[in-house]
C-alpha cells in the first residue's frame, strides 16, 4: 500500500498494460515526482526501473482488457492514502482509462471527450474530415443502407477496422460484397464498434509530435518500408527511415500534422500520427492518430537522428508547474533508421552486423533489431536496404496476427 509524503511532493500514476515507458518513469524521478505503476500481474517481474517507482499496484491476469470499473475501484483505493496530482497512460489501450480515471478523481488532463480523438478509429477520421484534413473516406458499421450507397460508390477492396484497437490488430481487408457481408455477420452484435474505409494503395508515412499548451513543440517525419498492415498480417520485416529533411513531402507532412494536432485538441503530450501517400494521385491522407509514444522502438529511432526521447521529454511536460515554461533539447538533424524482426532463434546472433552506423540493438528474445544512424540519408537507406535482406535470410519468421490485443 502507498503512503502520503505530504503536499511538497507531487504523485503521479502510471498505467501501462504493457512493458514500456521506462525512460518516462526515470524522468518523472530526476523531476522529483513520486512515481505509482498501475500495470497488469503477469508483468511483476519485468525490467521496469524500479529505482525511479515508489509504489507498484498490479491488475489481475486475464485474457480480456481490464474492466474500466475495476480500474476506477482499484484506482480510488489506491487515492485513500496517495495525494495523486497526475495520471499518465504509457500504452495506447490505457488512454481511455487514464481519460475516465481523470474525469472521475477530477485530476487535471486530457478528458474522455479529447481521448476519443485519439482512441476512436471513427471519432478521429470525423473530426478529421470537420478540420479540412484530407482522409480515405469511410462508413461507420451501423447502418445497412449507408453501407450499401458506400460500397456502390467506391472500388473493392476495402478495409474494415476495429474502432478502438491499436495499430493492425483486428484490421482486416475485404476484397468482394460476400466477403464483406460475411465479415460483418460474424461480427454479430459488435458491428457498431467496427467502420469500414476506402482502401487507398501507397506508401505510410509517421509523424512524431510534442505538444504544449497547445503549441507543437516538436515533429519529426519517417517512412515506413513495408506498411504496418502488411508487417502485421502477411508477415514481413519492420522498417522505418527518416524523411529527407526540407522535401516537399516532409513539408506537407508537417503542414497536415499540425492541422491534425490543432484539430483533435491535444493540448500537452506526445503523439504519433500516420499518413497515406496516394500511388494513383500523390495525395497524402490522414490515416490515424494517437496520444502516445509510438512502438516499435520509435522512440529509440528519433534519439538517434535527433537527440531527443520523447519518453523524457514527456515526463517533462507533465511534471511541469501550472506556469511552468517547457524549453526543448537542442535537436540533431542526423539520419536514422531501424529494422525489427521476429527471429527463429531465441537469441539471435548478429555479430555479423557490424557497421559503425549501428547505435542500438534489440535485446528481446526471438527478435532482432538495430537502429542506424548517419548524417546522410542515402546511407541510412543503404544500410536498411541491406539488412532488410539479410534478416529475412537470417532470423526472418512469421507468426499469425492476433485478431484482439492482449495484456
Amino acid at each position: 500500500m502507498g503512503y502520503s509524503m505530504g503536499k511538497n511532493v507531487n504523485t503521479i500514476l502510471c498505467i501501462s498494460s504493457y512493458e514500456k515507458g521506462q525512460e518516462f518513469m526515470r524522468e518523472a524521478k530526476r523531476q522529483n515526482w513520486r512515481v505509482l505503476l498501475l500495470t497488469a500481474e503477469k508483468l511483476k517481474e519485468a525490467n521496469w526501473p524500479r529505482e525511479s517507482i515508489d509504489e507498484f499496484f498490479f491488475m489481475p491476469d486475464t485474457d480480456e482488457d481490464w474492466k474500466l470499473q475495476d480500474v476506477i475501484h482499484g484506482v480510488s483505493y489506491i487515492a485513500r492514502t496517495e495525494q495523486i496530482d497526475k495520471i499518465v497512460a504509457l500504452d495506447d489501450y490505457d488512454v481511455e482509462k487514464a481519460a475516465s480515471l481523470r474525469e472521475h478523481l477530477r485530476v487535471p488532463g486530457m478528458g474522455d471527450t479529447t481521448a476519443r480523438y485519439f482512441r476512436d478509429k471513427l471519432a478521429m477520421r470525423a473530426r478529421a474530415k470537420e478540420v479540412g484534413v484530407l482522409i480515405p473516406d469511410f462508413v461507420h458499421v451501423l447502418n445497412y443502407d449507408r453501407i450499401k450507397e458506400f460500397i456502390a460508390e467506391y472500388d473493392f477492396p476495402f478495409i474494415l477496422k476495429p474502432r478502438l484497437h491499436a495499430g493492425a490488430i483486428g484490421i482486416k481487408k475485404l476484397h468482394n460484397e460476400d466477403e464483406l457481408w460475411n465479415s460483418l455477420e460474424a461480427l454479430g452484435d459488435d458491428q457498431s464498434y467496427y467502420l469500414i474505409e476506402q482502401f487507398i494503395p501507397g506508401d505510410i508515412f509517421h509523424v512524431d509530435t510534442i505538444m504544449y499548451n497547445h503549441e507543437l513543440q516538436f515533429a519529426i517525419a519517417h517512412e515506413y518500408g513495408k506498411p504496418p498492415f502488411e508487417v502485421a498480417h502477411e508477415g514481413r520485416v519492420f522498417t522505418s527511415k527518416t524523411m529527407l529533411r526540407g522535401s516537399q513531402d516532409e513539408q506537407t507532412l508537417r503542414i497536415m500534422n499540425a492541422s491534425v494536432m490543432s484539430g483533435m485538441g491535444l493540448k500537452q503530450g506526445i503523439s504519433h500520427t500516420e499518413f497515406i501517400k496516394s500511388d494513383a494521385d500523390g495525395s497524402f491522407y490522414f490515416l490515424e492518430t494517437s496520444a502516445r509514444v509510438g512502438g516499435a522502438n520509435i522512440a529509440e529511432l528519433i534519439e538517434a537522428s535527433t537527440g531527443i526521447n520523447l519518453w523524457a521529454e514527456w515526463a517533462k511536460i507533465e511534471t511541469l508547474p501550472k506556469d511552468g515554461k517547457y524549453n526543448l533539447p537542442e535537436e540533431n538533424s542526423d539520419y536514422a533508421g531501424i529494422i525489427l524482426s521476429l527471429a527463429k532463434q531465441q537469441w539471435p546472433d548478429m555479430n555479423s552486423y557490424n557497421d559503425e552506423e549501428i547505435v542500438w540493438r534489440l535485446k528481446k528474445e526471438y527478435h532482432a533489431g538495430v537502429i542506424v544512424k548517419s548524417d546522410k540519408k542515402e546511407r541510412v537507406s543503404e544500410l536498411i536496404d541491406s539488412f532488410t535482406e539479410r534478416f529475412y535470410n537470417d532470423f526472418f519468421i512469421s507468426q499469425p496476427m492476433r485478431d484482439k490485443p492482449t495484456n
